[in-house]
Formats: C-alpha cells, sequence, structure tokens
C-alpha cells in the first residue's frame, strides 16, 4: 500500500490519461448538442417567420412540442442500466462508440423524417435516439474509472463533464444563427449530426477502454494508474470477475441518497434547458437570434464556474481543509440550494424586468455547475469497481425526472406568456432542489462501500482482462 499510495502522489505530468479526457470531453460536447439541439430547433420549426420562410413550417400546439421535447428521454431511460453492465464487459470505447456514431446519423436524417412523417416520426426518432445515447454516461463513468487515478479524478472528471455545458453554449448560441441563415432549420442537425461522425473517426482510432489496450502509453504512467486504482479495492482476486451486487446498491442509504440527489439535479437541469428557449421568447420577447445566445448565457456560466469550482476543490484537497465527504456536500449543495434561491427569485421577476431574469436564469445553471464535485463524481467514490452500473441506474431514475419535467411544464403552461403559469414551474424546480440535497447531506457518503468488492465468481473459463480495468 506504501508503494501505491507514492504512485497516487507523484506527479507525472500530461499523459494518456489526459488525452482520454479529452476526447471524453467532445464526446459530451457531440451529446448534449444532438440532445439540445430540438430545443431551439423546434422554434423555428413552428415559427418560420422567425428564421427562414423558405423553410417548412409545422403546425405543432405546445403539447405536442413538450411531447417532442420529452421523446429523447423514452429510449434514454431504458438502455441505462444495460449499458452500465455492457460497458463493464465489453469496455467503455465499444458501448461509447456504437451509441453516439449511431446517434449522429439520425441526427442528420431528422428533417427528411419530418418531412415524411410528421411530428409522430420525429417522436420516434428521438426514442430511438435516446436509445443509442443511454450508454454515453454509463460508459464515460466506466471508462474514467479506468483510465483516471482517484486523486485526479475530480479534476479530470470535471474537464470530461464540463463538455455537457460546451455543447449546450454551441448549439444554443449558433443555431438561431443557422435557423435564420439560407441553410435554415435543418442546417442545425446536418452540423451537429456531422461532427458527430467526425468524433467517431477519432474515438475510433485514438480511443481505448484501459491503459492496458493502449499500446503507445508509456510504462511508467500505466503501472502509475494500475497501483493506484488498486490501493482502492481490498478484494484478493482482482482480477476474477466479480458478482454484481444488486440488492446490496439497493439497501445502501449512500446510494439511494444519489438517486434522489441526480434525480433532483436532472428535474431542474432538464426543466430549465429544455424551456429557456420558449420562456425567452414568449416571456421575455426575445427574437431567436437574441433568444438563441441569451439562452447559451447560463451554459456558458456553468461551463466557467465548473473550472471555479474544480480549482478550489483542488485547492481544498492539498490543503486537506475539509473531508472528501464534506467536498462532495459543500458542492452538491452550491450546485442545488443557490439556484434553488435564484429561482424563487426568478419566479417573482416580472416580464418587463428581462434582464434581471436572465442574471437569475445565469446564477440558476452556472451554480449548477458544482455537482460535478458532488454526485456527479460520488458514483465513483462509492464503487469504482462498479461506476458505470451506479452511473446507470441514478441515471435511469434521474431521466425519469427529464421525461416528467417538460411534459408537466407543458400541462401547467397552457398560456406562454402568463408569468404566473411559469411561477408554478419555478417552485416545483426549487422545492425539488430543497428535498434532494437535503437527503443527500444527511445519508450521503463518499468512501468506497464495502460491496465494491464482492465475492469473486470462480471459473474456469472465465476471461481476468475486463475486470483488471477497475
Amino acid at each position: 500500500m506504501v508503494k501505491n499510495r507514492r504512485y497516487q502522489e507523484e506527479e507525472y505530468g500530461l499523459g494518456v490519461r489526459h488525452w482520454q479526457t479529452f476526447l471524453y470531453f467532445f464526446a459530451l460536447t457531440v451529446a448534449y448538442a444532438q440532445r439540445v439541439n430540438l430545443s431551439v430547433a423546434v422554434v423555428a420549426m413552428t415559427d418560420a417567420a422567425a428564421a427562414n420562410i423558405n423553410f417548412p413550417e409545422y403546425d405543432w400546439p405546445e403539447k405536442t412540442k413538450s411531447l417532442l421535447l420529452s421523446s429523447f428521454f423514452w429510449g434514454y431511460v431504458i438502455t441505462q442500466v444495460p449499458s452500465g453492465q455492457l460497458a463493464r464487459k465489453f469496455g467503455g470505447k465499444i458501448t461509447l462508440l456504437t451509441g453516439l456514431s449511431i446517434c449522429s446519423v439520425l441526427n442528420i436524417l431528422t428533417p427528411l423524417f419530418a418531412d415524411w412523417g410528421g411530428w409522430q416520426l420525429v417522436c420516434a426518432l428521438r426514442v430511438v435516439e435516446g436509445l443509442c445515447q443511454g450508454v454515453v454516461f454509463p460508459s464515460i463513468h466506466t471508462l474514467i474509472s479506468t483510465w483516471v487515478p482517484p486523486n485526479e479524478r475530480p479534476v479530470l472528471g470535471t474537464c470530461a463533464y464540463t463538455g455537457n455545458q460546451f455543447g449546450t453554449i454551441v448549439m444554443l448560441a449558433t443555431s438561431g444563427l443557422l435557423a435564420s441563415s439560407s441553410a435554415g432549420w435543418p442546417s442545425i442537425f446536418y452540423i451537429s449530426g456531422g461532427v458527430g461522425c467526425v468524433w467517431s473517426v477519432f474515438f475510433f482510432i485514438w480511443g481505448a477502454s484501459s491503459p492496458a489496450e493502449y499500446k503507445r502509453i508509456s510504462p511508467e504512467e500505466r503501472k502509475m494508474i494500475e497501483l493506484a486504482q488498486a490501493s482502492e479495492s481490498t478484494s484478493e482476486h482482482p482480477k476474477e470477475k466479480l458478482h454484481t451486487p444488486w440488492l446490496s446498491f439497493f439497501t445502501s442509504p449512500a446510494f439511494l441518497a444519489l438517486i434522489i440527489a441526480h434525480s433532483a439535479n436532472n428535474w431542474g437541469f432538464w426543466t430549465l434547458l429544455t424551456e429557456i428557449p420558449s420562456y425567452m421568447k414568449n416571456v421575455l420577447g426575445k427574437d431567436i437570434k437574441s433568444n438563441a445566445l441569451l439562452s447559451a448565457l447560463p451554459y456558458f456560466a456553468m461551463f466557467c464556474m465548473s473550472f471555479v469550482f474544480s480549482a478550489i476543490a483542488t485547492l481544498l484537497n492539498k490543503r486537506n481543509c475539509i473531508s472528501t465527504v464534506v467536498s462532495r456536500k459543500l458542492f452538491n449543495s452550491l450546485g442545488l440550494w443557490v439556484p434553488m434561491c435564484a429561482l424563487i427569485g426568478l419566479a417573482y421577476v416580472d416580464a418587463d424586468q428581462s434582464n434581471l431574469a436572465v442574471i437569475l436564469l445565469t446564477v440558476t445553471v452556472g451554480f449548477n455547475g458544482a455537482c460535478y464535485l458532488g454526485f456527479q463524481i460520488n458514483h465513483i467514490d462509492l464503487s469504482p469497481n462498479f461506476a458505470g452500473i451506479l452511473m446507470g441506474i441514478t441515471n435511469c431514475v434521474g431521466n425519469i425526472m427529464s421525461i416528467i419535467a417538460p411534459l408537466l411544464v407543458g400541462f401547467i403552461v397552457t398560456n406562454e406568456q402568463d408569468v404566473e403559469q411559469w411561477r408554478i414551474v419555478f417552485f416545483i424546480a426549487a422545492a425539488i432542489y430543497l428535498v434532494g440535497n437535503g437527503l443527500f447531506i444527511i445519508f450521503g457518503r463518499a468512501s468506497v462501500q464495502p460491496w465494491n468488492d464482492p465475492p469473486a465468481k470462480h471459473r474456469r473459463n472465465s476471461t481476468p482482462q475486463v475486470e483488471s480495468q477497475h
């Protein structure tokens, strides 16, 4: 263990693990660009006069639009848990590459499907895209637990997951311009799908499921990663296939608190992400170009604040100011309770106070970036061996919230220009933030749980390569 600790603490500078993190960052950039493109595109698709009248316009009411925006998550939740198992068995590279490459092709086909089958076919397409993207977070969590030493996970994990915001920023900021251009709203889908295809080629060539599979990694870096990760396991048979302790997962207060925190975050995050363009247009009166830029502003703040919080966490860690569990709860509180207060303030903003509304939205989403150092990385804290499966479970439950939230907005907001109706939406999100983080503070943990190393299954023909990644 002393030797392992030495490898954890030594500084090795930039290496292959950083290059892999960079690829994960762009994977999430692509995934989120494809995930949110419909949020702004649907504004142009249903109001050609606001963008480019030379392209098709569809008469879709608000409930239909809410249905379309939530349909992605119908498929998304189905593949979460199986993806964690598949990533563990076949490697995160295979699952991540397969899911995103197929989703990229489907994005390119979206305008054609809208022309052929209207909202029904687009809805079906979004469900399939959700099925494909269900592999993303379980795969990346598995890859991070495999590639990144424990002491580097807060920083490199944050760097990878800020791809969420970068993809959101780029898509929200450019989609209004693309919709108003000579290429029209179809270009939103062509470009996001095309970039995804390019990423797939890069990841096929340079991605790897583990240091052992990457031929160009230095022996020193590989040894450092493997020894650092070995210190997390107490199993006497680390190379044998471990039995997945499903019952232990769902009887662990720490993991149940993690599920609730993840669900609370998703409710607020996706309520805002899918509905901000409509709120900007109908309540604040912004046209599609300024709407797109202002809709991107909160996520730009989140992108920047994620690095600020990461730097603070690194400083606190180096100085041993607070324990890991206090750090997780502190940053999760910043990520959920500060937005909660801002949402309550936003509920009382009048329609003519557009600047204040934008500021509060920016604070709400910007501080949410602290959650990358809270619940988002907590799966790996609890169980490095099963981090991908844990992420699959929490993301599955959490994204049921992502389905319900836009649908509930569609039922509550019958008049898109009614501030009172939007106030109810903001109050609900604030209340969910309050309860979710409160339970995480009470029951959350940041130590490796006993069920991380269950009894190994002894099989004569078992293949140890997969488990050596963990």
